[in-house]
């Protein structure tokens, strides 16, 4: 029991030191990803794994929680004063555990949800028909406006008032402009509707006020703890305090079992870190980055969704470049910079090809690049993207890619122990 990994199995050992060096050596521009803290990790890899804690601080169903209620109270009392909300339960294990739960806890099996359609941007959890919520629930989807590719409002209230659904859900996964959550909450008392905000990709710009609240306005809000948020992966849900006790019933025992008290403990670790002031700091600095990255994009001629961002991400059309998303997410992985293929509105290409790369800045700004950065890697996207097959182009990529990566290095002292 004493023993450590290295001796013990060494092929996870060194899979894991592989992944070390990988994150180490790339420029990770997935808007989903981010790197935890030191500390966020060693929380989540502490002895409170070993603890089952089924129910909640204080009413357990397991003798011996004395230690992790404490971190379960932190976790909710530090994510309480961070987003001021109401209500906070930290226990589902992702985000789209998190949007079961509300779902299945103020709904029926067969009513109908509004979402946002997933190849304009949307999310699984939001009523795809491949999800769980698209086979529990009726669904159907509002979508971007064709011309300017931004959310249309008016065609989410026609949609709404047309079909009277019991839910309504704003937020996306690969829309870069702000949301108008009081839109969202206008039509949802319009028809009657529960309104739920998943805001897991801007949670750290609403944390720091970057981006409107959906804190007063929406009844349910769901996030992941990654991303923006830069704490362990997982779930959270806000609230208002009227439903916390359905909701409370809703994750243990509607979805989920015994809590990872692990994780829970990384998430108050990180909502700690939320709470000082250099996290709002490195929240307008993701947002600067992204807005350089995406001005020096288009001035070498890519066409952006909504010409622009206001967050954190970028979305690039590439249908009319001559390479699909897929093609592009591969030929920058030869060279080190981790990004994802993804849909774009009125994609004509398919979810595993599509025709559109989406690209994030939150894990380059915790390495601590800028903006003099961001044009630099502007520019190894647009050679390579220009020539995806030519060895020599990939190879001096390849070089530039290190070359910042050794400037900006990150987990240093993993590297070293």
């Amino acid at each position: 029991m004493e023993k450590h990994l290295k001796e013990v199995d060494s092929e996870v050992y060194a899979a894991i030191q592989l992944e070390l060096k990988r994150e180490v050596d790339s420029l990770v521009m997935i808007a989903s990803e981010n790197y935890a803290s030191r500390a966020v990790m060693e929380a989540q890899s502490s002895v409170m794994t070993n603890k089952y804690a089924e129910g909640y601080p204080g009413a357990r169903y397991y003798g011996g929680c004395d230690y992790v209620d404490v971190v379960e109270r932190l976790a909710v009392e530090r994510a309480r004063k961070l987003f001021q909300a109401q209500y906070v339960n930290v226990q589902p294990h992702s985000g789209s555990q998190a949007n079961m739960a509300v779902y299945l806890s103020f709904l029926e099996p067969g009513d109908l949800i509004l979402g946002m359609e997933l190849s304009h941007g949307g999310h699984l959890t939001h009523g795809s028909p491949v999800n769980f919520s698209g086979k529990i629930f009726r669904t159907i989807s509002y979508g971007v406006n064709p011309e300017t590719h931004l959310i249309d409002y008016d065609q989410v209230r026609d949609l709404a008032m047309a079909h009277k659904p019991k839910m309504i859900i704003a937020g996306a996964s690969a829309y870069p402009r702000i949301i108008d959550f009081h839109k969202f909450k206008e039509i949802a008392n319009q028809c009657g509707a529960y309104l739920l905000v998943d805001m897991a990709h801007i949670a750290g710009l609403v944390a720091t006020g970057l981006h409107p609240s959906p804190v007063g306005l929406a009844d349910f809000i769901t996030s992941t703890t990654h991303k923006t948020l830069r704490g362990p992966r997982g779930g959270i849900i806000l609230a208002e305090e009227v439903y916390g006790t359905k909701l409370d019933k809703g994750v243990f025992p509607g979805v989920q079992g015994g809590p990872l008290m692990h994780v829970i403990a990384a998430k108050a670790v990180a909502f700690g870190e939320a709470l000082e002031p250099s996290f709002g700091e490195y929240q307008e600095q993701v947002i600067r980055n992204a807005k350089a990255l995406a001005q020096e994009l288009a001035n070498k001629g890519f066409k952006l969704v909504t010409k622009g961002t206001d967050t954190h991400l970028v979305l690039i059309d590439l249908s009319e470049f001559g390479i699909s998303g897929l093609e592009a997410e591969q030929a920058l992985g030869q060279v080190g910079i981790v990004a994802n293929k993804n849909a774009v509105p009125f994609d004509k290409r398919g979810p595993k090809v599509t025709s559109g790369l989406r690209l994030g800045t939150p894990a380059l700004t915790t390495r601590g690049l800028m903006e003099t950065e961001m044009k630099i890697i502007a520019g190894i996207i647009k050679r390579v993207l220009d020539r995806p097959k030519d060895e020599g182009t990939l190879a001096k990529a390849r070089s530039e890619v290190q070359e910042i990566c050794k400037s900006f290095p990150i987990y240093s002292s993993f590297e070293s122990s």
